[in-house]
């Protein structure tokens, strides 16, 4: 019954998936290839940890 109040910690590691890929996305547009491979990197890295949980 107390589940229902409890936080999703999973939400919160989607968002910030989302809002990292957004950034490499801008990163691709404006030819910065390096800063798009960071990025991506770090967002593939945030979805191991979803899948983690």
């Amino acid at each position: 019954m107390f589940q229902l109040f409890k936080r999703d910690p999973k939400k919160k590691l989607r968002i910030a998936y989302q809002l990292k890929l957004k950034e490499a996305m801008e990163a691709q547009r404006s030819g910065d290839i390096q800063g798009y491979a960071r990025l991506t990197a770090e967002a593939e890295s945030i979805m191991d940890r979803i899948k983690s949980i």
